[in-house]
């Protein structure tokens, strides 16, 4: 990235997550505030720690990339923690 960025004399902008500008152009697209919105992933950095920089509530899911290390670690710390997708509906209540 930084060869093309120094060839072209243009710096690149991060628009993936855990971006600022990934997660409000989502919100944006859905017409959401980010206190009535929640962001559930398996990735605590990128999806959770994404989500919770912009005013989001973050909640780790433990399927895919999710690992008992990454969680302990974490900062910011997950709102939530769900054992499958099919938990959040009870979480949410």
């Amino acid at each position: 990235m930084a060869g093309l960025e120094y060839v072209s004399g243009v710096e690149a902008e991060v628009v993936g997550k855990p971006s600022r500008a990934y997660f409000e152009a989502a919100l944006s697209e859905l017409g959401a505030e980010p206190a009535d919105s929640v962001m559930v992933g398996d990735d605590v950095d990128s999806d959770v720690g994404g989500a919770k920089a912009v005013g989001l509530r973050g909640v780790l899911v433990r399927t895919g990339k999710f690992t008992e290390e990454a969680l302990a670690a974490a900062d910011p710390k997950p709102d939530g923690v769900l054992d499958s997708i099919g938990d959040l509906p009870e979480w949410l209540v």
